[in-house]
């Protein structure tokens, strides 16, 4: 199915869509996960495929999120990523 059609669908409020949509974009949200965590300082204790998990977790649990496309959906997971490794960054 179209990646821009399950984001729509997402959108309208199909649950299943976002189920739908996360095995055609996971390869490449490990990429963009790699990506950051490569600029990271070293000793941090999250891997690459907690980051994109938790992304995941984040867009269940958001409400209203309308991408347009695949390129806002990968820009608001970007978004996601950097707040997550910013909450890690900082002391408890």
């Amino acid at each position: 199915m179209d990646i821009t059609r399950l984001l729509k669908a997402w959108g309208q409020g199909d649950e299943g869509a976002l189920e739908q949509l996360i095995p055609l974009v996971y390869t490449q949200l490990r990429a963009q996960a790699r990506h950051y965590m490569r600029g990271e300082r070293s000793g941090i204790t999250m891997q690459s495929t907690a980051l994109v998990h938790e992304v995941y977790l984040r867009l269940t649990s958001a409400q209203d999120v309308n991408c347009h496309d695949r390129v806002h959906f990968f820009a608001l997971s970007s978004r996601i990523m950097r707040r997550v490794l910013v909450a890690a960054a900082r002391p408890p």
